[in-house]
């Protein structure tokens, strides 16, 4: 079983991500490594009393360039995977979305 991740993050901080999930294997497919898509977005949120943001202060609406980055990982990395995205990450709340998906190859297969 696998899941999908997406992550939002900072342009400036997608290569170190990338590379502390890479080291450890779990951008992984197969034969290759470094298997993720990243698209630009732009990200927005106003930080709200007690907060400390990365970018951005308190009470003020921000607006910055960011990239989705996605990726599949197994089940049985997600746990491990999350503690190290959630380290990477400059964000003290990061957006980090895991959906569970089915695994073409197995459908295929089963259905044989």
């Amino acid at each position: 079983m696998f899941y999908k991740v997406e992550v939002f993050i900072p342009e400036n901080n997608v290569e170190q991500f990338i590379f502390e999930l890479n080291e450890r294997g779990y951008l992984k497919d197969g034969p290759y490594d470094n298997v993720f898509a990243a698209s630009p977005v732009m990200g927005h949120w106003r930080p709200l009393e007690g907060s400390h943001p990365h970018i951005g202060a308190t009470n003020e609406l921000s607006c910055e360039k960011e990239m989705k980055l996605e990726f599949r990982i197994k089940k049985a990395d997600i746990i491990p995977a999350l503690q190290i995205m959630k380290d990477a990450h400059p964000y003290e709340v990061p957006v980090i979305n895991v959906l569970e998906i089915l695994d073409w190859q197995f459908l295929i297969a089963q259905d044989k």
